[in-house]
């Protein structure tokens, strides 16, 4: 595989100090609910902080406050273990608890222990692959912000010409890049930023295969780039995300981490450079 030797990114580090947490994320970090279901608890009033019922989704609390769902008391666990599973997605399952035009979702599938998962990124209705997901916000959010490497295998319906190894060496600047987006959307020009690495496995007039490294998760990127050069995405297949692969998980089916892979995830988490 090719090394870009054009690539040289740095993480950024990050120091946060938080002395009060926003209400909805302490109670997804505290118990089964999402930050979209504990909106939906606060909105209805089931709410209550300090004896309180509250309503205003921007409330902030700390560790000190009391925290009720009903009569349940919430209270702050810092030792809490989280759980991170990988989830070998199919072609044809939206990565969304519900879609409004009623296709096959990822969670019609994944057991319903799994149903307050978060997924780390998106994959579209016809890409498959590895999806990691993981019942902590924290985690969710500092994977899907990271640099780390995303490995796909490709099929395009056409030749990977000079111009294109180019792009993938030295990145790219698109004005129009609504080709290979959603119909709807709303991001217009876009940026992409020089491949990790690359491999072209077969190069012909009507089908290409390639195999890529990129450090982005950004909205279809991989088809949005492609399109660029006439190129459509016919397969796209994520083999790998920061060192976690699929190995031989069957499409449809779930695993968790090795222990080696929790180990990496854990210096990730704790690490200011966030780098495995």
């Amino acid at each position: 595989m090719k090394e870009n030797k054009n690539q040289n990114y740095k993480n950024k580090k990050e120091e946060i100090v938080e002395e009060l947490t926003r209400l909805n994320k302490f109670l997804s970090h505290n118990s089964n609910y999402s930050r979209r279901e504990a909106d939906k608890l606060i909105e209805e009033g089931r709410v209550k902080v300090n004896g309180k019922v509250v309503t205003n989704l921007a409330t902030k609390v700390s560790s000190k406050d009391e925290v009720q769902i009903g009569k349940k008391n919430i209270k702050e666990d810092k030792n809490k273990m989280y759980t991170v599973i990988v989830y070998n997605k199919p072609k044809g399952e939206i990565v969304s608890k519900k879609d409004p035009q009623g296709r096959r979702t990822i969670y019609d599938s994944l057991e319903k222990k799994y149903k307050h998962f978060l997924s780390v990124g998106r994959l579209d209705y016809s890409s498959e692959g590895l999806l990691l997901l993981s019942d902590s916000v924290d985690v969710v959010n500092a994977l899907m912000h990271s640099n780390l490497e995303r490995v796909y295998k490709i099929k395009v319906n056409g030749l990977i010409t000079k111009s294109v190894e180019e792009a993938m060496q030295h990145g790219l600047g698109v004005e129009d890049a609504r080709s290979g987006a959603y119909k709807t959307t709303k991001i217009k020009s876009m940026s992409f930023a020089p491949f990790l690495a690359y491999d072209i496995q077969s190069n012909g007039e009507k089908f290409s295969k390639i195999k890529v490294v990129i450090s982005e998760g950004k909205n279809r990127e991989l088809r949005r780039f492609f399109a660029h050069f006439n190129l459509d995405v016919l397969d796209l297949k994520r083999l790998e995300y920061g060192g976690v692969s699929l190995n031989n998980l069957p499409t449809g089916k779930t695993r968790f981490l090795t222990k080696e892979e929790y180990k990496n995830l854990r210096i990730f988490m704790n690490e200011d450079d966030r780098s495995i």
